[in-house]
């Protein structure tokens, strides 16, 4: 397991120990686990529409211009 992975699931198991000393029943800690996965799908669909957007043709001739 890479230092990156192992990073992830000590974050993901504090956070997790966390709630639930905070008294975050399991039902919650699931709801609040929905709440992030949608909030990154979001986030991913926004980053695809920005590096969706085609270039203009003036952009493409100023990028040529430069080269």
């Amino acid at each position: 397991m890479s230092t990156d992975q192992k990073g992830t699931r000590i974050l993901a198991r504090t956070f997790f120990n966390q709630l639930r000393a905070s008294g975050y029943t399991p039902h919650q800690v699931i709801g609040i686990a929905t709440e992030l996965l949608d909030l990154v799908t979001s986030d991913l669909k926004e980053g695809d529409k920005a590096v969706a957007v085609p270039a203009s043709p003036e952009q493409g001739s100023e990028w040529r211009q430069r080269a």
